[in-house]
């Protein structure tokens, strides 16, 4: 009866610890990860570094925009239809572009400019904490951390090498880990990321 009684206040000694040593208000690494990680879940990383209206008329001359939204039709992101644009006396080639349907699913739109938005393609992961600047456990106390990441839940769209072609800020980012930075506040709730630092637009747009 006494060896039971002395396993189960050993239990209750382990258990109690593990929920101290957790503490989302601890200055441990895990903490710092997960609030990085929390914040980023909310901020994907976007194709464009602004948001983008559809329908939109472009140029056949416009070679930049017609590369980048043609690779888009052709992961079928994009719908594309021809017209002919007279300006004047001068008649021009245009090609018109939406949204289409399969699109709809990866398009993010800009609740504060109807018709605009952005396609995502993933969301940052750290995948290491290097270094931070020397803090506490207490509210409101801060921290700079230095981190690598990688992107998570990347769609196939995104990594098709004609995406890629035409975005090379989507290749540089699923090229590998990545280094950046971010300042850090300490909560009630917990650690939380107050200020995206240095490496912030690597992965191109980042809703914000």
């Amino acid at each position: 009866m006494k060896q039971r009684l002395q396993v189960a206040a050993l239990s209750v000694s382990a258990l109690t610890f593990a929920l101290t040593a957790c503490k989302k208000t601890d200055d441990v690494k895990p903490n710092y990860a997960g609030a990085i990680d929390t914040y980023y879940a909310a901020h994907p990383s976007c194709v464009w570094s602004t948001p983008q209206q559809f329908p939109v008329q472009v140029a056949h001359s416009d070679d930049d925009k017609t590369r980048q939204f043609d690779a888009l039709v052709d992961q079928g992101l994009l719908t594309r239809t021809s017209t002919e644009k007279k300006i004047i006396i001068v008649s021009k080639q245009m090609n018109n572009y939406d949204v289409s349907e399969k699109g709809r699913s990866a398009w993010t739109a800009d609740s504060s400019q109807p018709g605009y938005g952005n396609f995502c393609y993933g969301h940052r992961k750290v995948s290491s904490i290097d270094s931070n600047t020397p803090t506490n456990d207490q509210p409101g106390a801060t921290t700079s951390v230095a981190y690598h990441y990688t992107l998570d839940s990347v769609p196939d769209w995104a990594k098709a090498a004609e995406t890629q072609t035409a975005f090379p800020s989507i290749q540089t980012a699923l090229a590998g880990p990545r280094s950046a930075t971010a300042t850090l506040t300490n909560t009630t709730q917990g650690w939380q990321l107050t200020k995206a630092g240095s490496g912030a637009g690597n992965d191109s747009g980042i809703v914000e």
